[in-house]
């Protein structure tokens, strides 16, 4: 069984048990995640209706930072330069559950077709249009 949950912008593909960065959670232990899609073995939960029982469970284990990033500002002859760096924060998550949620879904039911109304004469009415009104000749 895996599912793809959506967290900072990003889907990632997860299977319990593993671990994997992801956009800053902030404090917590336990997390909760909204899968955006979840396959266990033949059935597959893709609409927003199938997924709304799904949940992934997830633990925070560590706060990480990605690589720096360094960058230059420059504009000539004004002495106007600046240098600027960054790294990323992430928290490192174990996917501890994947719950797909209820019993197996059952066959939609049908749907009674609608009733069609009866058609309706159009009523037409003969309108004519006012004749264009000619501009004054533009002047040299």
């Amino acid at each position: 069984m895996y599912a793809v949950i959506k967290s900072g912008g990003k889907q990632y593909r997860v299977e319990e048990g593993e671990q994997l960065a992801v956009e800053l959670l902030g404090d917590g232990g336990e997390v909760e995640l909204a899968p955006v899609l979840v396959v266990d073995g033949d059935r597959v939960l893709a609409t927003p209706k199938d997924l709304e029982a799904a949940r992934v469970s997830a633990r925070v284990v560590d706060e990480a930072r990605g690589p720096k990033v360094t960058g230059f500002t420059y504009k000539p002859k004004t002495n106007n330069r600046k240098r600027w760096g960054h790294r990323q924060r992430y928290s490192l998550i174990e996917i501890t559950g994947i719950s797909a949620g209820g019993a197996p879904t059952k066959a939609p039911a049908k749907k009674a077709a609608p009733a069609k109304k009866a058609p309706t004469a159009k009523k037409t009415t003969a309108t004519k249009k006012a004749p264009a009104k000619k501009r004054p000749p533009k002047k040299a």
